[in-house]
């Protein structure tokens, strides 16, 4: 066999193997029917916007925008709404 031959083989060998061993994991992302969940991407879209919220909530407490006290109302309002999106997405059924 030549080197190329082998460079091949050893190719197609490693993607058959990465085939098999992501197919469950590419499997659990799709729900069945392959059809998106929508209620989980509208969640999971919430919680990204929620982040990006408490995300400039910091930076305006960093410039000087808002008081301790109201960075701690703010702060403490939003990452309550974050727990509140991520126990919804958690309490969604998992789907196989």
């Amino acid at each position: 066999m030549s080197g190329v031959a082998v460079a091949l083989a050893t190719i197609l060998l490693l993607a058959v193997v990465i085939l098999m061993v992501s197919g469950p994991l590419r499997r659990a992302r799709r729900p069945p029917g392959g059809e998106p969940q929508p209620r989980l991407a509208e969640l999971q879209a919430a919680r990204e916007a929620k982040y990006r919220e408490i995300r400039d909530a910091e930076l305006d407490f960093r410039t000087g925008k808002l008081s301790q006290e109201d960075y701690d109302a703010i702060d403490h309002a939003l990452r309550a709404e974050a727990i509140a999106i991520l126990d919804e997405i958690e309490r969604l059924p998992v789907s196989d």
